[in-house]
């Protein structure tokens, strides 16, 4: 008979304690984002998308590599299904991201949970699974590090809008490789068996294979799924034993 793992609520707990400390966390990594940022704007400025749309764009959708996509297909006509088609294929990550949490986030109600999700993105997810994985409260590093995250994004945006042309392009200094880094890092300081390199390795072959002969952005999607099922399998052979 399979057992379920040992979810203590605890680990779920949110208070203003653990939102600052998880915002005070992400400040230096936020610094990066700003700047972003600031390339977003700059970007939306010279695709002719007005000041008030690209700010909207930041505060509401708060997703730069969809976000950067978005501004390729944008012009007097915008191709809507492709527009949608491509966020969600860049985004699909997000559902993944969500069923990891999900052991924890349920012990929150309805409204709690999808608002931290709101904010959750790549970097403040690793962290809190991270802490959660060890038995440390997350959910107020998810929460206080996505507000941090979300806050300098804007900031740069709107920074980018009015003044920035001295960021034109992120990737001549290198900062595009920024969050690439900080998430490999998080990969290694994580939990390191024969199962989960096993796991990770579907995953980036598969997102490889789907990278050279799927169409474009589905690379996303196949990985995710991948690792998924690669876990699923794993995680039902050692509930087995």
């Amino acid at each position: 008979m399979c057992r379920m793992p040992n979810m203590t609520p605890d680990l779920s707990v949110l208070n203003c304690r653990l939102i600052f400390a998880g915002f005070r966390q992400l400040v230096p990594v936020s610094l990066f984002v700003a700047i972003f940022g600031a390339a977003f704007g700059l970007a939306a400025s010279q695709e002719g998308m007005s000041h008030a749309t690209a700010a909207l764009m930041s505060l509401l959708v708060f997703a730069g590599y969809a976000q950067f996509a978005a501004l390729e297909l944008w012009g007097e006509h915008v191709p809507l299904f492709t527009l949608i088609a491509t966020v969600f294929a860049i985004n699909a990550r997000h559902l993944l991201m969500g069923a990891t949490l999900y052991p924890w986030l349920r012990f929150a109600s309805p409204a709690k949970r999808y608002g931290i999700m709101m904010v959750a993105s790549d970097v403040n997810w690793a962290m809190s699974l991270q802490a959660l994985n060890k038995g440390k409260p997350g959910l107020g590093l998810l929460l206080g590090g996505g507000l941090a995250l979300w806050l300098f994004w804007v900031a740069g945006t709107m920074a980018g809008l009015c003044f920035g042309s001295a960021i034109s392009d992120p990737k001549r200094y290198g900062l595009d490789m920024v969050m690439g880094c900080f998430l490999l890092s998080m990969v290694f300081e994580g939990e390191r068996n024969p199962g989960m390199w096993t796991i990770w390795a579907v995953a980036a072959g598969a997102s490889l294979m789907a990278y050279k002969w799927l169409p474009a952005n589905s690379h996303v999607i196949v990985g995710a799924l991948a690792g998924g099922l690669a876990g699923m399998v794993l995680g039902g052979k050692r509930n087995e034993h």
